[in-house]
């Protein structure tokens, strides 16, 4: 089989046509018939112009020696203006330092960073827009010195898919919310109610203090400690229409730095406006300190929601009546662990629990836990259930990253 052919450039003028060599091989490899040599060129040639991907081919000293269609395409050069030119070219400048400074180390040292690893870089376009490619680098040894062979693929196509993905998921999201207001509104208007009761009693008590002909006038300090009082109340019911309008609100996904204890603590606080007519217990077992994750915190607590709604509602049925949250900062991930004490999950519903349309309740369509865990594979985690059984309930775990591994991909600082 002939070694593949590589585009040599080193003994001719820019901007001429570059002529094939063959590399890879000994030179008793080589094909001793020099008339099949223009076959093998042509097939190569034929590979690079037909290829979806993109694929350049430089030298150790970062000279473009062959650059095909797609890349024409994707970076707006054709391929008599870079071939020749040094590959920094096609890179945003960040990127163009490093990559010098990677080639330099690796002729030294001989030590590899990205051959042979896919990842994700950026491009920049002959009009200078600089966009997401995700590469793989090959390495073939030659009679001209090493020659790296880069795929390139534009990643601007997935990323708006993603995009939109997740504006979908939000939209769904925002609906399940609405559906979850049905539920929760009884019970939120219950809960409403006790800070706004405890507000009129406090006002109309200094009312009737600070009355002329009141036998007892209130006394100027009375009258602020009860107006403190009045206060946190009217501060607490403000903070359940917050939660209210936050649950509600139609929102585009934003991701930040947030403590998951935070996002789970308030989840319960919600869960537990439902569960006080039911008598389930929803214990929690939180670490002392912040448990931190790159995450949209709207999102993940409509996940923990999900799960505790659904948690409760077997819970009620059961003996012991419980729910027990479990929040855990591992070396891999961040953890949530929901358990309830219901009877477990057989094996066949556990196998198509995550399915989109799959519902084992007698309404509701079947997207929650699919979405959600949808959701927790687009922030680079999972949700998992253990079906539990044998006197056991079941658990359902939510784990993610604990750290933004996008940043950590494209940092151009890791060659």
């Amino acid at each position: 089989m002939m070694p593949a052919p590589l585009t040599d450039v080193s003994s001719q003028p820019p901007g001429t046509t570059p002529r094939l060599m063959h590399t890879g091989a000994p030179s008793s490899d080589i094909d001793p018939q020099p008339e099949r040599a223009p076959v093998s060129e042509a097939r190569f040639a034929s590979v690079l112009d037909t290829a979806a991907d993109g694929i350049v081919v430089i030298d150790e000293r970062g000279t473009i020696l062959a650059f095909n269609k797609s890349c024409e395409q994707m970076f707006g050069h054709t391929a008599a203006e870079v071939i020749g030119q040094n590959v920094k070219m096609i890179m945003p400048p960040s990127y163009a330092v490093e990559h010098d400074r990677y080639i330099s180390h690796y002729r030294k040292t001989g030590e590899r960073k990205i051959i042979g690893i896919g990842r994700e870089v950026a491009g920049m376009h002959s009009d200078g827009t600089i966009f997401p490619v995700e590469l793989s680098v090959g390495e073939a040894p030659t009679t001209e010195g090493r020659q790296f062979i880069g795929i390139l693929r534009d990643l601007r196509p997935r990323k708006q898919t993603e995009q939109r993905l997740s504006q979908l998921q939000a939209q769904i999201m925002h609906m399940t919310r609405l559906s979850a207001m049905d539920e929760m509104g009884a019970a939120m208007a219950h809960e409403l109610n006790q800070p706004l009761t405890a507000l009129m009693l406090y006002l109309q008590a200094v009312m009737r203090q600070t009355r002329v002909d009141s036998g007892k006038p209130l006394r100027p300090e009375q009258i602020r400690t009860i107006m403190e009082k009045a206060l946190n109340e009217a501060e607490r019911a403000g903070g359940i229409i917050q939660r209210m309008r936050q649950m509600v609100e139609k929102r585009d996904p934003e991701r930040s730095r947030i403590d998951l204890v935070d996002v789970v603590e308030e989840a319960i606080d919600l869960t537990a406006f439902v569960a006080q007519g039911s008598t389930v217990t929803i214990r929690r077992v939180v670490p002392a300190g912040a448990v931190e994750v790159e995450a949209d915190p709207i999102q993940i607590q409509q996940i923990v929601l999900n799960l505790l709604r659904n948690a409760v509602e077997v819970a009620k049925d059961s003996a012991d009546k419980w729910v027990e949250v479990r929040v855990k900062d591992t070396d891999r991930a961040a953890v949530v662990e929901v358990e309830d004490s219901g009877a477990g999950i057989s094996a066949e519903t556990a196998a198509t629990l995550f399915r989109t349309f799959s519902t084992t309740k007698k309404t509701g369509m079947g997207l929650g836990l699919a979405i959600s865990r949808s959701i927790a594979q687009n922030h680079g985690g999972d949700l998992s259930v253990v079906p539990g059984g044998d006197g056991r309930g079941a658990i359902f775990t939510l784990s993610l990253p604990t750290g933004d591994r996008h940043d950590q991909a494209t940092n151009p600082g890791d060659g």
